[in-house]
């Protein structure tokens, strides 16, 4: 539900600094001045244009643009949310330019650009952006890496992006502020019962109880209890895809095996869209740490690795679509087609399915009661923000729980780490228990198991863990429990496709796929009777491919789904090679 807001009094004004500690400790990376060489060699890219003084040539939530560059006069940014608050960011002179990595991709602006006198500037569009970046090695680097810098400046003060309404703690908000934040989506969050502005929205438009939270967007629209998909497309992060475009690639989910296909096919000249139904890296992305990554000896984390992959893609003109829920698989037709979760189909001349898995819930009567209010699956720091001073309760033993382990014992009193094998050597990287067992507020039970949740509608408030050896039971009284138990192939979606699957649900791809059963899946004539075997990571259907951690056989780590998604590339320039000339 989309309204229009009332008129608010700015809190703020274009006197007001907006802090950042980025800005502050690496300026000539995050305000980077251009030279006359330099300026001359961007000409090409762009259209000189003159804005009088005063004139708003950016305005936030609205403008879609590459790049502004400053030829002349000055250029006021300020951030503004869509409440009417403005700050002062900074101002723009000769050689200086406006942009951030959302415009690398033509989404709307996050900030307003005002005419400081008057402007002679050089409008760059989105594609000649991109085009420059790639063209000019060099000056390239420069300016993505000042793109990338001001989207983390943003996020350090919560400057530009929707504002979330709601009160604290509410089930909801927490799920939205999970949402932006696994997006590296800037945002701010208003309690009514502390904030002025925020009393006045709800004064407004008397929310119920089912109205939680209300949104209000960039461009000024306040949104009831808005999905995922609501918001996405508020932000411009879900696009409306064209129904008649047929796609080189369409990659279905956007962790490290997916995002790798995409930087590679799009570096290669392929159109490429990426569909991801959550956010970009998948359950990569919510490690706090990746020690074992190549190249990286000092580690990363998950969301750090996957910004850089998901800005590479962006580089190379991959439209990412999030969220974009893919529901069904059509390969009676070619193209193949993917049907979203809003009945959008989409077409592409061969499809990546890199899926993924779903986390796996145990057996608990009352589980869903709790998740996203005591329950978690991931920890970012918004859960760890919720334990300080606490004591919590994580259950698994892979690497993914014993990352989050320990990064939650940097947070919380105590973390009682739960496993119902007898140790973690056989499940864990030996790194990551020799940590374990240096830290001392982490505490590891073998043989035990969780057997029974309790809680209220606040949330949850204990839980009972028994040893499966002695049957002994004990509650604990905590608030937060965080689950890594492994997850369940995300496939059920893909239909009667043909895809093929093992037992466990996994895609079986290459040798492991019975040739008969490929041939049979298309009518004669639509795909040439000598087409080449299975190659490694083709499915049983001809032109779907799975890659990384769906896939059976595969090796669950970050690493190998980034060898897979790059290696499924040359494969995917086969099958085109080998398509009929009369197809599409």
């Amino acid at each position: 539900m989309s309204l229009t807001p009332p008129e608010f009094v700015p809190e703020s004004n274009k006197e007001e600094q907006v802090p950042s500690s980025v800005l502050e400790t690496r300026r000539h990376q995050v305000m980077p001045k251009l030279n006359e060489q330099e300026l001359k060699r961007l000409m090409r890219f762009g259209t000189v244009r003159t804005f009088r003084n005063g004139v708003r040539i950016l305005e936030a939530g609205h403008t879609t643009f590459g790049m502004v560059v400053t030829l002349e006069g000055s250029i006021a940014i300020c951030r503004y949310d869509g409440l009417g608050n403005t700050s002062f960011i900074t101002e723009h002179g000769r050689g200086e330019f406006t942009a951030e990595v959302s415009q690398l991709a033509g989404r709307p602006s996050l900030v307003n650009a005002t005419a400081v006198g008057d402007v002679e500037a050089l409008i760059i569009s989105p594609e000649n952006l991109r085009a420059l970046v790639i063209a000019e090695a060099e000056l390239g680097e420069r300016i993505v890496r000042a793109l990338i810098l001001r989207r983390v400046g943003l996020l350090e003060v919560g400057a530009g992006g929707p504002v979330l309404v709601a009160p604290a703690g509410h089930e909801r908000l927490f799920y939205l502020q999970s949402f932006l934040t696994s997006n590296a989506h800037p945002h701010t969050i208003l309690d009514p019962k502390t904030d002025e502005q925020a009393r006045t929205l709800c004064e407004y438009y008397q929310p119920t109880s089912e109205d939680w939270p209300l949104v209000v967007c960039p461009d000024g629209s306040v949104k009831k209890n808005p999905t995922n998909a609501d918001i996405g497309r508020c932000l411009g992060l879900l696009p409306d895809l064209d129904p008649g475009k047929v796609w080189d690639v369409v990659v279905v989910g956007a962790g490290p095996a997916g995002l790798a296909t995409s930087v590679y096919a799009g570096s290669e000249g392929l159109s490429v869209l990426a569909l991801e139904q959550r956010a970009y890296g998948g359950q990569a992305a919510a490690s706090a740490r990746i020690e074992n990554y190549l190249g990286f000896p000092t580690g990363i984390s998950g969301g750090a690795l996957a910004g850089r992959a998901y800005v590479q893609a962006q580089k190379f003109g991959v439209e990412v679509a999030i969220p974009a829920h893919a529901k069904r698989l059509i390969c009676d037709t070619y193209p193949l087609r993917v049907e979203l979760e809003d009945g959008t189909q989409v077409q592409g001349r061969t499809v990546v399915l890199s899926c993924g898995a779903r986390y796996r819930r145990p057996p608990l009567a009352n589980i869903k009661q709790f998740e996203g209010k005591g329950i978690y699956y991931w920890a970012s720091r918004i859960e760890a923000n919720l334990c300080k001073t606490e004591e919590v309760i994580l259950v698994g033993g892979g690497n993914s729980a014993g990352q989050a382990a320990v990064f939650l014992s940097g947070h919380a009193s105590k973390v009682h780490m739960v496993i119902r094998g007898d140790g973690l050597k056989a499940t864990m990287s030996s790194y990551l228990i020799e940590r374990i067992k240096a830290t001392p507020n982490i505490v590891l039970h073998t043989h035990q198991e969780v057997v029974a949740l309790e809680g209220d509608e606040e949330g949850l408030k204990q839980v009972k863990v028994r040893n499966n050896r002695t049957l002994a039971e004990t509650d604990y009284d905590v608030c937060r429990l965080f689950l890594f138990i492994g997850a369940d192939p995300n496939t059920d979606w893909l239909g009667d496709c043909g895809v093929d699957v093992d037992p466990q649900g996994f895609i079986r791809t290459g040798f492991d796929v019975a040739k008969a059963q490929c041939r049979a899946n298309f009518a004669e004539g639509v795909y040439p009777h000598d087409m080449p075997d299975r190659a490694a990571l083709e499915t049983s259907v001809p032109g779907v491919f799975a890659i990384g951690d769906v896939r059976a056989g595969s090796t669950k780590r970050v690493a190998a789904g980034v060898g897979e998604g790059a290696g499924v590339v040359s494969q995917i320039h086969a099958f085109l090679a080998n398509l009929p000339v009369t197809s599409p």
